[in-house]
């Protein structure tokens, strides 16, 4: 009798070592979280007190009378069946891990990137990165440039405040947040100007990855022999915007029209920068036919000079004035500048200015221009100053000021773009888009010297017209953006109305009412 009572209070014994195993667990796991690594005393006792709750579950009187009720049983199934869906959807969510598909179920594909688009990003062969130098990251920008690395294990991007990496942005020269740029190898090309609110154009990103691998580099010509701006560093030389104009994939050449009577077919832009003494007739016509066959030209012309360039001018309806724009306003001396340096902060909404803002440009010493409106010619105001402006005609003098017999009120126009559609190319100009002639006219060039040029907007007022002039702006691939459809409810106050009482009155005392029918019926 006596050993029946000790054996059943060994198993009592026995099974109170249960709350053994549950304790060596939590042990276990405090012991790694205090630690923070998996070390061998931790991992032991988690290891015993989980073979401890095994025994005990299936050796044990209580367990097995634990076991024996239906309620454990049907639990257990419960349990089970629990346990399998979750291991069902953790194995789910491993493969869509590790082989992700996605599903783009908007109607117009907005989250999807064009054919167009793929087929370049898939056929890349070496590694591009796109650089976006912006302080505040656009959520929209990220999932796009996440479409482009998807399709390409050679594409990769990065987002860099330029505040924060002050040296990566200096490397790539930029100005201003906002800036994106395309880099492959040692090739860096301007890809978009974000303004805030912007968005990244996948047109844009596509034809700058496209164009960075384009043998073909866009030649720009600057003529020669009339005393124009050097294309070297000395003093009053140009050499920065040269040195820009590469960084864009675009090549800078010289062009002496004394020894060619016509303009290199190849010439996607020819550019007159400060020239000092007239062209001769044959130079005169030779641009008027590079013009005529679908050509651009950027002439810029100081004051006090006389190109013999009217007849040219004149078929497109531009004049230069002779006398000096006089800027009164006081702003020239935020750049330490007098009166006679031109401050510009009204600019039109054109492809060259339209992203310019309220931010200053300024032209020491400029001239103004008149535009006549002629047939076929769109015209384009691109630099105009303020009020406090005059054309001043009397520059000799000890003091400006303004004489209303002889100069002319502001606000005044510097700066001009003209486009005319030509109807009979001209067969010398096989590599132009002969369906179109460009032109600007700047009543200024020392703005774009170097020491100005990195000033402000002067250089951008530069780059953006040859970009305009040899027609970057016109897209190698048509990449129509994607829009979402208007799919909302016009109503009318009435209806407004009567579906607001309806949520807020009608609705809720139905549901009111059929509660309390419920309760009536049984009580």
């Amino acid at each position: 009798m006596s050993n029946m009572k000790t054996i059943t209070k060994n198993r009592q014994y026995l099974e109170y070592l249960f709350l053994l195993g549950p304790i060596l667990c939590i042990m276990g796991l405090v012991a790694q979280y205090v630690s923070g690594t998996r070390s061998l005393i931790p991992l032991t006792l988690l290891i015993t007190g989980i073979v401890i709750i095994i025994l005990w579950l299936f050796i044990g009187s209580a367990a097995r009378k634990f076991w024996g009720r239906r309620s454990t049983q049907v639990s257990t199934n419960a349990i089970v069946a629990t346990l399998a869906v979750l291991g069902i959807l953790a194995l789910i969510n491993f493969l869509a891990v590790r082989h992700a598909v996605r599903l783009d179920l908007t109607e117009n594909q907005l989250f999807t990137l064009s054919p167009q688009s793929q087929q370049v990003v898939k056929s890349l062969q070496q590694p591009v990165k796109l650089w976006v130098f912006e302080s505040n990251q656009n959520p929209a920008n990220r999932e796009l440039l996440e479409n482009y690395r998807r399709s390409s294990s050679q594409f990769s991007f990065d987002f860099v405040d330029p505040e924060l990496k002050p040296g990566v942005a200096q490397q790539f020269g930029v100005k201003s947040a906002g800036e994106v740029y395309v880099e492959s190898g040692k090739k860096r090309q301007l890809v978009q100007n974000l303004q805030p609110g912007d968005s990244l154009s996948e047109a844009k990103v596509t034809n700058g990855i496209t164009q960075i691998f384009s043998d073909r580099q866009a030649k720009i010509y600057f003529l020669q022999g009339h005393g124009e701006r050097p294309l070297d560093s000395v003093q009053g030389g140009i050499s920065q915007a040269i040195s820009r104009l590469q960084d864009q994939n675009f090549t800078a050449q010289p062009l002496n029209l004394a020894q060619k009577s016509a303009i290199p077919t190849d010439a996607a832009a020819v550019v007159v920068a400060g020239a000092k003494r007239a062209l001769f007739p044959g130079e005169v016509n030779a641009l008027k036919n590079y013009l005529s066959g679908g050509g651009s030209l950027l002439i810029m012309v100081d004051p006090k000079t006389d190109l013999k360039l009217d007849s040219l001018l004149q078929e497109w309806g531009v004049k230069l004035d002779n006398r000096l724009a006089v800027d009164a306003s006081g702003k020239g001396r935020l750049v330490g500048l007098g009166a006679a340096t031109a401050v510009v902060t009204q600019y039109s909404q054109h492809p060259i200015t339209k992203d310019f803002g309220n931010d200053i440009s300024f032209y020491p010493l400029s001239r103004p221009i008149e535009i006549t409106p002629v047939k076929g010619i769109e015209q384009t105001p691109l630099l105009i100053t303020d009020n406090q402006s005059w054309a001043e005609s009397n520059s000799e003098g000890e003091q400006l000021e303004f004489n209303a017999d002889s100069d002319r009120q502001g606000p005044l126009t510097l700066g001009v773009a003209l486009a005319k559609t030509n109807s009979t190319p001209s067969a010398t100009q096989a590599n132009q888009d002969t369906t179109s002639s460009r032109l600007v006219v700047l009543g200024n060039s020392e703005f774009m010297t170097n020491g100005l040029f990195e000033q402000q907007l002067n250089g951008d007022v530069f780059l953006n017209s040859v970009s305009w002039l040899s027609k970057q702006d016109q897209q190698v691939l048509s990449i129509r953006p994607k829009e979402a459809k208007n799919r909302r409810i016009n109503l009318t106050p009435q209806l407004g109305q009567l579906l607001t009482w309806t949520a807020l009155l009608i609705i809720p005392l139905i549901g009111f009412t059929t509660a309390g029918m419920m309760w009536w019926r049984r009580r």
